[in-house]
């Protein structure tokens, strides 16, 4: 950075420091191993024998209520398509939130990625238990839904959540956006092209804005999307864990560039 500012500093009409894109992932605590499957199922739900037929239910119902949650609220579903940026393909729907002064999700698109899910074997021996089925995590390839949500502080962002159990969430935020909002309430002139800011009326404004996003409003914000995705899904899907995803919000891994 250092050498660039020497070469180009004649050039540079502001700078400043920020996150850029922000990356976390998400763990529901009672849903991440064989274990906490086996009490999900057994001791939750009454299911006595977990088979493959049982694991893919919940799916088939996650589904169902993706698309009905869609169809509901009159929110674009679609297939993302292969070679086109997915925040671009969705931006005409956020200007138009935008315009309407609107927050939620605007946009749902679904996607083949790879993610971790159980499967479920029958033992190779005889057991005691004729209910007795080995659950075991795997990398497998099935659909990801990514929830395109503008969120009154920290801006467009999106959940992509498996639709497999562990239901495993990755939340995509952007610091220019949480800057963005901040320069707005204070009522401070910009220009900004997609993810840069060109002009700013008061620099050391922005400098402010941008130091004054901390992990504890990032998890503030994500809590609640968290918990909306949670109280919203089926019920016998993820919702006994909806109080662990609250209080503990599972385990966050950060990767910001």
């Amino acid at each position: 950075m250092e050498d660039f500012v020497r070469l180009f500093g004649s050039l540079l009409t502001l700078v400043y420091h920020c996150f850029d894109r922000i990356v976390i992932l998400g763990h529901l605590p009672l849903l991440t191993r064989p274990e906490n499957i086996v009490h999900f199922f057994r001791d939750v739900h009454g299911v006595g024998t977990i088979t493959k037929e049982v694991l893919r239910q919940r799916t088939t119902e996650y589904n169902q209520w993706v698309e009905a949650f869609a169809r509901n609220h009159r929110i674009p579903i679609e297939w993302a398509e292969k070679g086109v940026r997915k925040e671009d393909y969705v931006r005409p729907w956020l200007r138009r939130m935008e315009r309407q002064g609107r927050y939620g999700v605007y946009f749902i698109l679904k996607s083949m990625e790879i993610g971790t899910s159980f499967r479920s074997t029958m033992p190779k021996y005889p057991t005691a238990d004729p209910n007795y089925r080995i659950l075991s995590r795997q990398r497998s390839r099935y659909a990801h839904y990514y929830f395109y949500v503008r969120d009154p502080v920290l801006g467009p962002i999106a959940l992509c959540v498996g639709s497999f159990l562990p239901f495993s969430i990755t939340y995509y935020l952007n610091g220019h956006h949480f800057i963005e909002q901040q320069l707005r309430r204070a009522g401070v002139e910009f220009r900004k092209d997609d993810n840069a800011f060109l002009w700013v009326a008061d620099q050391k404004t922005l400098q402010a804005a941008a130091d004054a996003l901390s992990a504890k409003i990032i998890r503030t914000r994500l809590e609640y999307w968290t918990l909306w995705w949670a109280r919203s899904s089926p019920r016998k899907t993820v919702r006994p864990s909806t109080s662990a995803v609250v209080t503990r919000c599972s385990r966050w891994s950060i990767a910001a560039t």
